[in-house]
């Protein structure tokens, strides 16, 4: 966790305090030893309310970088056109102030993804299944980011997530 805080050039969010049941599942990063992380992800793993387990990704990245866009099971690297409209869907809040996300619409059916704007990086939520997508509405997350030197965490880690692996959904 600290080597991907170290070298990341864009947040490394973490919703704090987890919610209740929740764990953190991985890690994962984009970018290269030349132009530096570009794109980070936190997965955690929690109780839905639904039923049975669901995953979170909490994804961070520079415009056009695609990750977020990639985990939502969009095909290009951003959220599309005409996301943003309206009033936003979802909020969390980033050092103390409310930031808004919009439901992404054309996410692939078996998830729910959010993105809005944070310190001038794409901030994307994906959630699964879809119907755990109710915790980006209720849950009053507060996201960290973990490259801030002026905290201590002692994280519940649980096994890591399938999200991360790579694997075709």
């Amino acid at each position: 966790m600290e080597a991907v805080g170290r070298s990341a050039l864009v947040p490394v969010w973490l919703p704090w305090p987890l919610p209740q049941g929740w764990l953190v599942t991985g890690l994962a990063e984009a970018g290269d030893d030349r132009s530096g992380v570009r794109a980070t992800v936190v997965a955690l793993s929690g109780p839905s309310l639904i039923h049975g387990p669901a995953d979170l990704l909490i994804i961070a990245e520079e415009p056009g970088v695609g990750l977020g866009a990639g985990f939502a099971g969009l095909e290009g690297p951003d959220p599309g056109t005409g996301f943003d409209e309206g009033p936003p869907h979802a909020k969390v809040e980033i050092k103390g102030h409310p930031t808004a996300l919009w439901c992404v619409e054309s996410a692939a059916p078996d998830r729910a993804a959010y993105a809005g704007e944070a310190l001038g990086n794409w901030l994307w939520t994906v959630v699964w299944p879809a119907e755990a997508g109710y915790m980006m509405t209720l849950a009053d997350l507060s996201l960290r980011d973990l490259r801030d030197q002026d905290q201590v965490l002692d994280l519940p880690f649980g096994a890591f997530s399938p999200r991360l692996g790579g694997e075709e959904d």
